[in-house]
């Protein structure tokens, strides 16, 4: 509360001083980037699209995987590696959903206004990776319990369930999608269109892996190891023969997040200075 003087000599006791940029209301908080990014993502029907097509993907794979597996009597194996292999493919419904979530912001030209409501360019892409980050984790776990429920009606029997096992599974294939969803925000903010960001994650994530392993060769498969999916396989399935332990597979994924995330900065404090 502060007063005025009038020309006069009164004074206004009950004038409102109004807040400066360090007050209450000041625009820039990180609270404040990631309740509005949590809101423009959801004021879009692309998420929404992508979750379905998440659920639909999930279901048809992990039923095919089951299958596939009964029919050719294969050994038994845990029931939450149909729902770690489908990864392979649900993967790209996070990878489309947090491309649109920096791409669509610049393809209407709105992300003006949030550089402008959140000066701080750190701040801004932070929240984005934080609300694509969040909003995969949990769709991840839910892809993974509904896979999981639906290979074990279809392994019909050829499949071990153990519940401490399956529950690191679908929190395993739950994380994987958060770093997944990381590593995109970082490459749409460096590419800054959905056409780039999405050809490079799909030569990152499906394309080179397939030709690596493709080709053959222990060099190759090792290169393999160290790429994003093929890190993400060995921590998310189990029984496999994995040449590091998930923890260091977790780490290779969360690196490749980490140099993405870093790029994209550096490109947006460039062009967006």
């Amino acid at each position: 509360m502060t007063t005025t003087t009038t020309s006069g000599g009164r004074t206004n006791p009950g004038h409102q001083a109004v807040s400066g940029p360090a007050g209450r209301g000041a625009p820039g908080g990180f609270a404040g980037a990631i309740a509005s990014e949590w809101t423009k993502l959801w004021s879009v029907r692309a998420p929404y699209l992508c979750l379905l097509a998440g659920l639909a993907i999930t279901g048809v794979f992990t039923y095919y995987y089951a299958s596939i597996s009964r029919i050719n009597d294969d050994p038994i194996q845990p029931v939450g590696n149909a729902a770690a292999s489908s990864a392979v493919l649900v993967q790209f419904a996070v990878v489309v959903l947090a491309t649109v979530a920096v791409t669509s912001e610049y393809s209407t030209g709105s992300v003006r206004a949030s550089l402008l409501w959140v000066p701080r360019r750190d701040r801004v892409q932070a929240a984005k990776a934080l609300v694509a980050a969040v909003v995969a984790f949990v769709a991840g776990t839910v892809f993974a319990v509904m896979g999981t429920t639906v290979a074990w009606v279809a392994f019909d029997g050829r499949a071990s369930f153990d519940a401490g096992q399956s529950l690191r599974q679908v929190l395993a294939v739950g994380l994987y999608q958060a770093l997944v969803a990381v590593l995109t925000v970082g490459v749409a903010f460096a590419t800054r269109h959905a056409a780039g960001a999405l050809s490079l994650l799909l030569t990152l994530l499906w394309a080179l892996p397939s030709v690596l392993l493709g080709l053959g060769g222990p060099a190759l498969a090792d290169v393999n190891d160290h790429l994003p999916y093929g890190s993400g396989d060995h921590f998310m399935r189990v029984g496999s023969e994995a040449p590091h332990a998930p923890l260091t597979a977790v780490l290779v994924v969360a690196a490749w997040a980490a140099a993405a995330h870093l790029t994209g900065l550096y490109v947006l404090r460039r062009r967006d200075a």
